[in-house]
C-alpha cells in the first residue's frame, strides 16, 4: 500500500505526456493505486521498470502525487516550521512542497502569525483523510508508555524553554526536561541533539542530560579538552580554580565535569596542569 506523508519506493510503470506514473512493485495489474510522477520531478536517466524513492502528499484536488523534492517534515513526525501566510481557515506553512501544509485554527496553540516559525506535528486527519499540522505538540505525546530507560542516549528535539528549563521531545514519543544549570549551549526551539535519560520519575516525567553519565562522560569531556588544546597551540587558561563561567564558555561543560576530565588527562601524562592554565604534552 502507498502511504500518504511518507517516503515510498516505487516502480515506473509507464511514461505519459503528464509525467511517470509509479506503482507498488510486484503489483497486480490494477491501476486504482498507481501515482504520477509529474514531469518536472521526472530524472534524467531512467527505465521502465526501475525503482523510484518518491514522497507522496495529496496535491491541490486533494489527490495523491509524488515528487522527488525533500519536505521538512514527514507523518508523525515534528518539525520546525514558517508560516507562508493566514486565512480565516487557518495558517499555511512551508515545508518545502509547492502545496503548503494547513494548520486549522482549532490546532494552534496560539494565534499564527505570517513569517513566524512554530514547532508542528503533522498527522493524517481520519476525517478529511488529508496531511495536516498542528502545534498543540503535546496531546501527540505519551508519558504513560515509557519506551527508553535511565542511561540511554536518545534523539532530543527542543519544544520550548520556560524558566525551569528547556522542555524537550524525546525520540518523537515523550515529554522531557533540561534543567538549565545543566546546559552549556544556547538550545532554540526546533533544534535537533542527542541526549541521555537521567531519570524517569514515578508520575512519567523524564528528566534528560545532554552528558552521558559514568566514565564514558569523562570520556567525551576529556576529548573535548584534547581537541580545544590542540586548537589553541596546547594551551588553555583554565585550571581547578577557573571561573565555571569561563569554562562553560569555552569548553560547554560544568566545572565539575572538567576537574574529573582534566584529572583523567594528567593521569594518562597527556597534560601539563599549571598555575596559569594546561599544557598538551607533546610527544
Amino acid at each position: 500500500m502507498i502511504e500518504i506523508g511518507k517516503y515510498n519506493t516505487l516502480t515506473i510503470l509507464r511514461e505519459t505526456k503528464v509525467g511517470l506514473y509509479l506503482g507498488l512493485p510486484n503489483k497486480n495489474t490494477d491501476s486504482s493505486e498507481d501515482i504520477l510522477l509529474p514531469n518536472k520531478y521526472i530524472p534524467e536517466n531512467f527505465v521502465i521498470g526501475d525503482e523510484i524513492t518518491v514522497f507522496v502528499y495529496l496535491d491541490y484536488e486533494e489527490r495523491p502525487v509524488s515528487t522527488t523534492l525533500k519536505p521538512y517534515i514527514l507523518l508523525n513526525e515534528f518539525a520546525l516550521l514558517r508560516v507562508n501566510y493566514t486565512n480565516k481557515f487557518g495558517a499555511f506553512m512551508d515545508w518545502g512542497l509547492e502545496k503548503d501544509l494547513f494548520v486549522p485554527f482549532k490546532e494552534q496553540a496560539r494565534p499564527m502569525e505570517q513569517g513566524h516559525l512554530y514547532l508542528i506535528y503533522m498527522y493524517m486527519d481520519e476525517m478529511t483523510d488529508r496531511l495536516v499540522g498542528s502545534s498543540k505538540i503535546n496531546q501527540f505525546l505519551d508519558n504513560e508508555n515509557i519506551t527508553v530507560e535511565n542511561g540511554e542516549k536518545v534523539d532530543l528535539i527542543v519544544s520550548h524553554i520556560t524558566e525551569l528549563g528547556i522542555n524537550v521531545i524525546i525520540n518523537e514519543k515523550h515529554q522531557g526536561l533540561l534543567y538549565k544549570n545543566e546546559v552549556f549551549e544556547d538550545l532554540r526551539t526546533g533544534d535537533k541533539i542527542v541526549g541521555y535519560i537521567k531519570n524517569i520519575r514515578p508520575d512519567g516525567k523524564i528528566d534528560v542530560s545532554l552528558q552521558p553519565f559514568g566514565m564514558e562522560r569523562v570520556d567525551i569531556s576529556a576529548q573535548t579538552i584534547l581537541d580545544e588544546l590542540k586548537a589553541s597551540q596546547g594551551f588553555l587558561s583554565l585550571n581547578d580554580d577557573s571561573d565555571p563561567e569561563d569554562i562553560k564558555t569555552v569548553l560547554k561543560m560544568s566545572k565539575k565535569t572538567f576537574k574529573k576530565a582534566i584529572g583523567t588527562l594528567y593521569k594518562q601524562k597527556l597534560i601539563e596542569i599549571k598555575k596559569d592554565g594546561i599544557y598538551l604534552v607533546k610527544g
